[in-house]
Formats: C-alpha cells, structure tokens, sequence
C-alpha cells in the first residue's frame, strides 16, 4: 500500500501528519521525503543515515569529429538542449530532460553518452521506519528524476508512506503517481481553499482515490468541509489549533513521542484510512500494528 501526504501549499501540516503516522503504527514502514527540493522530514524523524548516493542522469555530449551539423538532434529535442551551428554543436545539460532520442537519430552516431549530477539520496532508519530522501543539487531546475530515484525505495510488500512537495506542479504528480490513496493536508482559510482545489483537480486528473485531513479545524471557516461533501472527499481527521503542538513543533520533536494522546490520533487516522478505502482486505488490521 503507498499512501501519499499532499497538499495544495506548503504550510499545512503535511510533513507533520506524514512523519508522526509513519511512527505512530510502531511496525516496519517506509517513509519516503519526496520533496527534494526542500526536505524537511528527516528533522523530526531524526534517522541514521547509512548510506548516501550521488545521483546523475544522462545527458549528450557531441563528438565534433564526428558531427555532419544535420541538425537531426536538434529538431528531435523538445527541450532546446542542443544547439546545431554550421561549424559546431553546442549541448545545454539544464535543459535535457535525458529521453535519449538524440542518441538514437544521430546518423553518424556523434551523440556521445555524459553524466551530469542533480542530487544525492540519503538512505537511514529510525527504529522499524525505513527513511529515504533526495536533496536536489542547489540551483538543479528539474526535480522529477531525482523523484523517481527516491521512489524506487518504496517497499514491495508493506506500506510505504509518500511526503509529497505542495502545489500541482510536475515534482507533485511524480510523487503522486501511482499512490493507492492520497491524504489532502489543508486548512479552512481561503487561501487552504484556494489551493487545495487545485491539488484535488490534480488528483482528479491522476485518478486517485482522496481523503481530507483539516488542519487548525477551529480557525477558519466552513468553506473546505463544504468543498469536501460537493466533491464526495472523506474527512479523515480534524486537528484543532494547538499551542503545545505549534512549540513541540518549533522544537523539531515528533508529536507522537511528546504529546501521547497523537499516537492515538494517528492510529485512528489509519484505522479510519483502511475502514473508509481497503475495507475489501488490501489494508492491514491495525492491531498488528501493536
């Protein structure tokens, strides 16, 4: 089961329910900081790191030697990241998105195969939860493939938890996709409303089964809980504004350890998750959960 954290923005509580959930089961679970370009669930899950990975993607490099300047490379590449002059190639390493099709047009096979570095994947544990996450190389544009690296640590026969980036945009849908159910972090101000539209629009679009969890519940109004019933979205769990909450927080510490009514928050949430999604046998009984 992968079960994605996302919202429409950033600021809602989406690391916070993703990291307290992971550790509030108490069983073998792996948590999965999608949002490489700024993680932040490592802070509060404070793991071991054990093991750490250069990432690079392939990308053209062009023989001149060997260049006819056809320009064949260039008409195929969608992304501008080659350049045919009459007398030379230029390559642009930013902009390719490495599909490899200038490798396979090229009729004097000049397209060479180079390397370039967009991040590191850091692999750890605390206790029974797998953590894994990306750091996007500072001033890297494109997060999607280093997504995808991070997301070939899910776990085949557990569950796996997914901290997705905020927003709707290409970094979102590839931590997304594939997810058997997404949890929507949101709160009821208009901005939350605003956003959260959109990242349901972007679940729509991905045919994702959706839950809501309402974050400062008591604050705003109850133009999300009404949004929710219109487009048929389950609220799973409401969190009203807590200050003990906010300064644990500020302290980078897991709600689950510091404040224990949380680890049954979380329980609840999941059972709550499996009764209203996997009540046909794909989740788990939550009593195994200890």
């Amino acid at each position: 089961m992968i079960i994605s954290v996302a919202s429409g923005k950033g600021g809602t509580g989406k690391t916070t329910i993703a990291t307290n959930l992971a550790v509030a089961l108490g069983e073998p679970v792996t948590l999965l900081d999608c949002d490489v370009e700024e993680p932040n669930a490592h802070l509060f899950l404070k793991p071991t790191l054990y093991r750490r990975m250069d990432f690079f993607v392939e990308v053209p490099e062009i023989d001149l030697a060997k260049c006819a300047f056809c320009g064949k490379c260039q008409e195929i590449c969608q992304f501008n990241a080659i350049g045919i002059l009459p007398d030379t190639a230029l390559t642009f390493p930013e902009l390719c998105h490495s599909c490899g099709g200038c490798f396979l047009i090229c009729p004097e096979g000049a397209v060479l195969s180079s390397q370039r570095l967009m991040g590191r994947v850091e692999i750890g544990a605390r206790g029974p939860v797998h953590f894994v996450h990306g750091r996007l190389r500072v001033g890297e544009a494109m997060a999607p493939p280093l997504i995808r690296r991070v997301r070939q640590e899910e776990t085949r026969d557990g569950l796996t938890i997914i901290d997705a980036p905020p927003g709707t945009s290409c970094p979102v849908v590839t931590a997304l996709y594939g997810s058997d159910l997404v949890i929507m972090v949101t709160e009821p101000t208009p901005f939350g409303l605003n956003d959260l539209e959109l990242a349901v629009g972007a679940g729509r679009a991905l045919n994702l089964p959706m839950g809501l969890v309402i974050n400062r519940c008591d604050m705003g109004d109850r133009r999300v809980h009404e949004f929710a019933a219109r487009e048929n979205l389950p609220i799973l769990l409401e969190i009203p504004f807590d200050k003990n909450v906010a300064e644990n927080y500020a302290w980078g510490k897991l709600l689950v350890e510091a404040l224990p009514e949380w680890r049954g928050m979380m329980q609840s949430l999941f059972a709550r998750i499996q009764q209203e999604f996997f009540a046909g046998g794909l989740g788990r009984n939550l009593e195994t959960a200890g």
